[in-house]
């Protein structure tokens, strides 16, 4: 008896020891305000090939929306698997444990079943780039260990140019700056060295790292390589028609003052600071990814590539996010999973949620998601890049978040949801306008048709659809 239980409990060691061995990892890269100005994404400028490569060993996902247009809101949305409201966050301070103390965050999940947990840089939200090389709004209970990098563009601020030159201010402010020194000596830099040691130390164990790079959030800080990538006299800012807002409600496009009125030299600088920060910030990756290549991880670990929200770069003569626009909404997001060899280099038109993130990483690593996630597993789409998802994706915003001193309007709410065909979206249930872009025929969305004779049944039924997303978006 007492050696069929050695046996017996041996066998079981064995056996939780080989489990342990077959998890896979998971790599999750969070970049900041970085919108699809990509290479994989058709961008024949921007410069990103590691995450070009990335998407040649998994699935692009083109249709991908984030849920609130703003770090602190769409990031505890993604990682708690719930809409804003249902947290209770609605802006860069509100933190979701305030208002559901016991929810299981996605790291948590994988942290209670036995991986080693850890965060590099930005996952939570942090102030960019007031918080750098602090803990910012991070939550202890997600991680066995963090890392909060500080480098040298922390001490070289008062060496950027910001277009507020009054208050010098930069987080919310285009602002930039082509810095001396190497990327090693850079905030992401010093984080992705970090994230890599990390996973030689624990390539024997199952791990769930993060690593959240800060750019291209403004300040765009680079080093001056990556700057000479995109001479400024090659640059255009965008085309846009002068009648392009004509017919659309105030409330959607309201922006920072400053914004709005920039000579064509400082809009191009703008947009070569922010193309050289996504290329330092991609070197980045290929750094991590040239690790996980060098230990033999590559085939276990899935790695995410994702960003927290959209940015506009000029579009509707708009810079930044916090609109309910496609380039504000819209985000590059990147699945690479061992086992999915069909769909590897495939892109998907499947319409996806960023809260659709926490539930595949949990299908994939066969654990079981907790009732209050929202989202649904990408697994389909992974195995057949062709499968359809969801009918509608929904983003919401609060329009304070947006103008410093709304006049016309006390924080309005506006709603959007982006069907196959069409973005249909409402500020305070159509109080302060709606809008309706068909992007079979209009894909930047210059024409809202709301009033459009022939569009009226559209108009109703989207109407319907929306008011259903925003009742499940609101109650669980």
């Amino acid at each position: 008896m007492l050696r069929f239980a050695i046996t017996a409990f041996l066998t079981l060691l064995l056996t939780a020891a080989a489990s342990g061995a077959d998890r896979l990892n998971v790599l999750l890269v969070m970049s900041d305000d970085l919108n699809n100005d990509l290479g994989c994404y058709g961008n024949p400028v921007v410069k990103s090939p590691n995450i070009d490569r990335l998407a040649e060993r998994g699935v692009r996902f083109d249709r991908a929306f984030c849920q609130y247009p703003l770090c602190n809101v769409s990031r505890s949305s993604m990682l708690t698997g719930m809409y804003p409201d249902q947290i209770g966050v609605r802006n860069n301070r509100a933190k979701f444990r305030d208002t559901i103390p016991d929810i299981v965050t996605l790291p948590q999940l994988f942290r209670n079943n036995g991986y080693f947990v850890a965060r590099i840089g930005k996952i939570f939200h942090y102030g960019v780039p007031g918080q750098i090389g602090t803990n910012g709004l991070d939550d202890p209970p997600s991680w066995d260990q963090v890392v909060n990098p500080r480098g040298r563009d922390k001490d070289d601020e008062a060496l950027v140019y910001s277009i507020d030159e009054k208050h010098h201010s930069m987080g919310g402010t285009l602002s930039w700056l082509a810095a001396d020194g190497t990327d090693e000596e850079q905030t992401d830099g010093i984080g992705a060295t970090a994230c890599i040691k990390l996973i030689e130390s624990h390539k024997d164990h199952p791990f769930f790292i993060a690593m959240g790079f800060y750019r291209p959030h403004t300040p765009y800080v680079a080093p001056k390589k990556y700057f000479r990538l995109y001479p400024v006299d090659e640059l255009r800012s965008p085309a846009e028609p002068r009648d392009d807002l004509v017919g659309i409600p105030m409330v959607a496009w309201m922006n920072r003052p400053l914004q709005l009125d920039l000579d064509e030299l400082r809009k191009r600088e703008a947009i070569q600071a922010y193309h050289a920060a996504i290329s330092f910030m991609d070197a980045q990756l290929g750094r991590i990814l040239d690790a996980l290549e060098r230990l033999g991880l590559d085939d276990k670990t899935v790695v995410v590539f994702v960003s927290d929200h959209g940015y506009h770069m000029g579009q509707h003569l708009l810079w930044q996010k916090t609109t309910l626009f496609e380039h504000s909404a819209r985000v590059p997001l990147i699945i690479a999973a061992p086992g999915f060899a069909s769909s590897r280099g495939k892109g998907s038109k499947a319409l996806v949620e960023m809260l659709d993130i926490y539930p595949t990483l949990a299908d994939l690593a066969g654990l079981k998601a907790p009732k209050t996630v929202q989202g649904i597993s990408l697994r389909p789409q992974l195995d057949d890049a062709a499968a359809p998802a969801r009918k509608t994706a929904l983003t919401m915003l609060t329009s304070h978040d947006r103008v410093h001193k709304p006049v016309l309007w006390p924080n309005s709410s506006g709603f959007t949801i982006r069907t196959d065909r069409f973005r249909y979206t409402e500020w305070d249930r159509g109080k302060y306008g709606a809008e309706l872009y068909d992007h079979q025929n209009d894909p930047h969305e210059y024409v809202n048709l709301i009033f459009a004779p022939h569009m009226r049944d559209t108009v109703a039924k989207m109407k319907a659809l929306l008011a259903e997303r925003v009742k499940q978006a609101t109650h669980y």
